[in-house]
């Protein structure tokens, strides 16, 4: 009995991650109560980063931008943030692809597409800018990618 409470214990393995479930109301945050998140984004014109890109911590890509937002931030509020420091966001035929960057079960990381918007959207080109963090299933402590498309 004694060596059994002697053994190192393993942390648990990462759980799964599910996929979004239907559209639903962002939940409500008193964003003057509640202190906000640390969001690292990577932007990248043409293409999103690869997993590899992410592979070595300290190491991720340099086209860093450090955001503080709260998770019922919506994909259009981070399109307009990205539009102030990434100049190819701001063209009027810019597409962006948000896709989050986390570890696997394994620890391997994991790029998952979660939505598009357009830098200017109109009606006849719909988008996914009205979904939240939240809704999305992101975590406190994933990254998110964005692929400057034009």
């Amino acid at each position: 009995m004694a060596d059994a409470q002697n053994r190192p214990v393993s942390a648990p393995a990462p759980q799964a991650r599910a996929p979004p479930g239907p559209s639903r109301p962002p939940p409500l945050v008193d964003r003057e109560k509640t202190c906000p998140l640390l969001l690292r984004v990577f932007t990248k014109i043409g293409s999103h980063h690869t997993a590899e890109d992410f592979a070595v911590r300290g190491k991720e890509p340099k086209d860093e931008v450090q955001i503080y937002t709260w998770r019922d931030a919506t994909l259009r509020e981070l399109t307009d943030l990205v539009k102030e420091v990434a100049p190819a966001a701001r063209r009027r035929d810019a597409k962006l692809s948000f896709a989050f960057v986390y570890p696997d079960r394994r620890g391997r990381n994991v790029v998952r597409q979660v939505g598009v918007t357009y830098a200017y959207p109109n009606a006849r080109r719909p988008d996914e800018g009205n979904k939240a963090l939240a809704d999305l299933s992101f975590q406190t402590g994933d990254f998110l990618d964005v692929a400057i498309l034009t």
